[in-house]
């Protein structure tokens, strides 16, 4: 999980999100919002795909403490 935030963290800094800053459009919407709501729509895949691969017990144990 600290990779995923980790990675999220580096993807959302301003200069990284400045190099998707173009004029260019996808369906008529820019290229920035793309980006944004991509690396949105993975970190939320990626969180998903994370929680259902802790066991069971390990889930139970942390909604008990």
């Amino acid at each position: 999980m600290f990779l995923l935030m980790a990675g999220g963290l580096l993807l959302l800094v301003p200069p990284l999100v400045h190099v998707f800053n173009h004029d260019i459009t996808v369906f008529g919407v820019p290229q920035i919002v793309f980006y944004l709501f991509g690396v949105w729509l993975a970190l939320i895949a990626g969180t998903a795909w994370l929680t259902h691969r802790i066991p069971a017990e390990a889930r139970q144990e942390g909604a008990e403490g």
